[in-house]
């Protein structure tokens, strides 16, 4: 079925033009009360990105993802492999948090919280703005040929880019490897870390691709996000919007004549100046409605305010709005699809603060060793053999380690250590260890034990084993 005339711009997204082709976008300076708004929280947010490798909560740092180790950092809590489920529990919060944001109001973090956006319209577009100009004169820099302004400009921009994306790649290797870490191989020179100085080359590559060249392909193509955003949207949620109603009326839109009556004419609000067009980061017409590319990035509104307001007519033509509000006049409600994310968000946040709470700085694991049985010895003793690993989420050595057995009477006698050991600091410590008790104290052949880990006089933790007996016949 071919595609409505007015539907075209559908079989194609806005940067590729009718050849295929790159069609590179040239977004006007934005300005205007949402920009405004945007920067200080966009630089609020590379603040925070900057400074939380280097934030210290009880000796460890504020955020770390370090994969090859499989040691996370959130919020100062420090997360192992055996915490592993504590932490998609976090990564599910943080899922059920953006499609609940998404569903009630858009692509909202897109436009106002998403790094890449950030980066690419708060650093990178505005020192190209700084070196190239404005729209048009970026246009006419990239036709001129190559005299001496255009190579001045462009290896200046090229430069400032590439030192940005190698600070950045030092920022995110930061997060991978711990800021400690990286302080040390700067001091000693990235030379004697060869290992860690290619990936960090690697690093710096992408970005500068990607903010130099790949740009808002990113949103467009590879970010899955905006793919998600057809299924969470419907027309009750908040997005960036225009308002057709208003802006086509009946004849629809029409060049601004001064001392016209357009409403009279039966033409409606938009004077189809292309303004929203020219300030788009993804090169799109919002007055097409809901669109892939779209980020909410607010430079339309910003930019359709302005031009009313010089022709003294009512700002809002592009705003923060519902397709129900739109077509209906009907105000923003708390859906059941709404409460229905709340619940679950709310049920993820209350397991996650109950698991944190139960959560100890030491693990202790004790087990028995496999394949071996009970063994009986003098004095109707019965002896078990279990290996024990012992982990320490603190940054502080745990030291005069001990073991005690509750309930039962008996002893633990250590294999190849004294009775007291340490364990190190974000560090284990792990051996065997033998238990025995009276055959009297026994009752059956599998005996549950609870075992007492101290640390001087002080219960760290506790854990559970099963003791093996000889069993019994009545």
């Amino acid at each position: 079925m071919e595609t409505p005339s007015n539907e075209k711009f559908r079989d194609s997204i806005g940067t590729i033009n009718e050849d295929g082709k790159r069609a590179w976008v040239y977004p006007k300076k934005p300005s205007g009360r949402y920009y405004e708004k945007r920067k200080i929280v966009s630089y609020g947010l590379l603040a925070f990105l900057f400074i939380a490798p280097f934030i210290k909560i009880g000796g460890n740092q504020f955020l770390m993802f370090n994969v090859l180790e499989r040691r996370f950092n959130i919020f100062g809590f420090p997360f192992w492999p055996q915490d592993f489920y504590l932490f998609v529990i976090s990564m599910l919060i943080g899922v059920v948090f953006v499609t609940l944001f998404t569903v009630g109001f858009g692509r909202i973090f897109c436009g106002w919280i998403c790094p890449q956006t950030i980066f690419m319209e708060m650093v990178f577009r505005r020192i190209e703005y700084w070196i190239d100009g404005d729209r048009n004169k970026q246009r006419k820099l990239d036709r001129q040929k190559w005299d001496a302004e255009k190579i001045r400009k462009r290896l200046l921009k090229w430069f400032i880019f590439l030192v940005i994306s190698f600070l950045i790649a030092n920022i995110f290797l930061a997060y991978l490897i711990g800021s400690d870490k990286l302080i040390k191989y700067i001091t000693e020179g990235p030379f004697q870390h060869t290992g860690t100085l290619i990936p960090l080359i690697i690093f710096t590559a992408v970005f500068y691709f990607v903010f130099a060249w790949f740009r808002e392909q990113v949103c467009i193509i590879a970010c899955p996000y905006g793919r998600l955003q057809g299924v969470l949207l419907d027309n009750k949620s908040i997005i960036v919007a225009y308002d057709h109603k208003r802006g086509e009326a009946e004849n629809g839109r029409k060049k601004f004549r001064k001392n016209e009556d357009r409403e009279a004419l039966g033409h409606g609000d938009c004077i189809d100046c292309l303004q929203c067009v020219n300030v788009c980061p993804t090169g799109i017409d919002i007055r097409n409605g809901t669109q892939l590319e779209c980020v909410n990035c607010t430079a339309c509104i910003d930019e359709c305010d302005h031009i009313m307001e010089s022709i003294n007519l009512p700002k809002g033509l592009i705003r923060y709005a519902s397709e129900d509000e739109i077509e209906n006049k009907k105000k923003f409600k708390f859906t059941p699809r709404l409460k229905g994310y709340t619940a679950v968000l709310i049920i993820l946040v209350g397991i996650l603060s109950g698991l944190l709470l139960l959560r100890t700085d030491v693990e202790a694991r004790v087990l028995r060793l496999p394949g071996q049985l009970y063994e009986h010895k003098e004095g109707n003793i019965i002896s078990n053999v279990f290996t024990y690993k012992l982990i320490n989420k603190t940054t502080e050595t745990i030291s005069d380690v001990s073991f005690k057995l509750r309930q039962f009477k008996g002893d633990i006698k250590m294999v190849s250590t004294s009775d007291y050991f340490e364990v190190p600091a974000q560090g284990a410590a792990e051996g065997t260890l033998f238990i025995e008790i009276d055959k009297s104290e026994l009752s059956g052949d599998k005996n549950k034990l609870m075992i007492e880990v101290y640390s001087k006089d002080e219960l760290i933790e506790t854990t559970t084993v099963n003791f093996l007996g000889p069993r019994s016949y009545n």
